[in-house]
């Protein structure tokens, strides 16, 4: 017993060292990342390959759409590349597009995660659609929240997977998520923000956002966090228990987690989205834990605010920050991504939206 207590007090230790990102955070470049004229261009997710450039997979939906919601009814999954991690990114393709409405993901697909096992690269999504005619600039006045694009896409919101053997495609795309809702379950509203990780038996954990149904059977609930298992990428996606890891009434509500591991065990970056864990909304948050399905929050939990240092010597609050994903490589942490938005803050406030990248000392 001794020797455990020791070794658990050792992880927790080598934990909080390992996880100290926001104090090794370098000056972001200006011209880093990812903007794209005429376009929203949110939540990047980047891999090396083999040739040795790296690909960066992202939402972009047209500014003929507000910002929010319409990356519910038309985003779309684009393919950029750059030959440094931090870029700038330059468009390639359109990794996954609109393929009409019969499909699960025929109208949206959105927050791309991109992870390769042996040699096949794994997409990980979310995918919604609607039975509606499309937003044009004659009704677009009429596209809200409330309106019956979103009252569709919002409900059908799911998580799926695409697959190729190179990153530059083509993919291949499922007729079914793998993470469908489940009736009287904190899911049962939605499944949405996949953050898969790949063990090296091919065994998957994923932790994935869901909402569900309130009593009146109308509105939806907060935001919580769950956490899913498979034998393989392409293997039965399983949620594990009945409660969430992270929700309103458990640590706190927080948003886009994402995974990875190291020697000593698994990590999560997140979006603490009341400011519970971190003392402030919409600051970061680091977790840790021994098999991807308990976890702890950090001692020192804080990753990151909203206050960024450019390399061209200014400091700026950014309007939004969202999406946080660490590049891996080597097995350490090096560059730290963010969709971000400019402006006093809020979705409705923000003229521009690009991702952004940070180098880790």
């Amino acid at each position: 017993m001794r020797y455990l207590f020791l070794f658990l007090i050792g992880f927790s230790t080598s934990i909080i060292a390992q996880n100290s990102i926001i104090s090794n955070l370098k000056e972001a470049p200006i011209n880093g990342g990812l903007e794209m004229e005429d376009y929203w261009v949110w939540g990047s997710s980047v891999i090396k390959g083999d040739d040795g450039t790296y690909h960066m997979y992202a939402s972009r939906w047209p500014k003929i759409l507000p910002f929010h919601p319409g990356w519910m009814v038309g985003s779309e999954i684009v393919h950029a590349t750059s030959k440094t991690p931090e870029g700038p990114y330059k468009f390639k393709d359109v990794a996954l597009g609109a393929r009409g409405t019969q499909f699960w993901d025929g109208k949206s697909c959105h927050n791309p995660k991109i992870v390769k096992y042996k040699d096949t690269y794994i997409l990980y999504y979310m995918g919604s659609t609607h039975p509606f005619e499309d937003i044009t600039k004659e009704n677009v006045k009429a596209f809200d929240l409330s309106s019956k694009w979103c009252i569709a896409a919002r409900w059908g919101k799911r998580i799926g997977i695409a697959t190729s053997k190179s990153p530059n495609g083509p993919w291949k795309r499922l007729d079914k998520p793998i993470i469908d809702v489940k009736p009287n379950s904190y899911y049962s509203f939605l499944t949405s923000n996949p953050s898969p990780l790949i063990k090296k038996d091919g065994s998957v954990v994923l932790l994935f956002k869901g909402r569900q149904y309130k009593e009146d059977g109308i509105k939806h609930s907060d935001m919580s966090i769950g956490v899913a298992t498979a034998p393989s990428y392409d293997g039965e996606y399983t949620v594990v228990g009945d409660k969430p890891l992270f929700s309103m009434e458990h640590f706190g509500e927080v948003e886009d987690p994402h995974m990875w591991s190291d020697k000593n065990g698994y990590h999560m970056i997140a979006k603490d989205q009341r400011g519970k864990i971190t003392g402030f909304a919409g600051d970061g948050l680091l977790a840790h834990s021994a098999d991807g399905i308990n976890w702890t929050i950090d001692d020192n939990p804080k990753a990151y605010t909203k206050t960024v240092k450019w390399n061209n010597g200014k400091t700026i609050k950014q309007g939004q920050l969202e999406r946080p994903f660490v590049l891996i490589e080597n097995g350490k942490p090096t560059h730290l991504f963010f969709a971000t938005m400019n402006g006093p803050g809020g979705f409705g406030n923000g003229t521009k939206t690009w991702n952004m990248v940070i180098p880790i000392k």
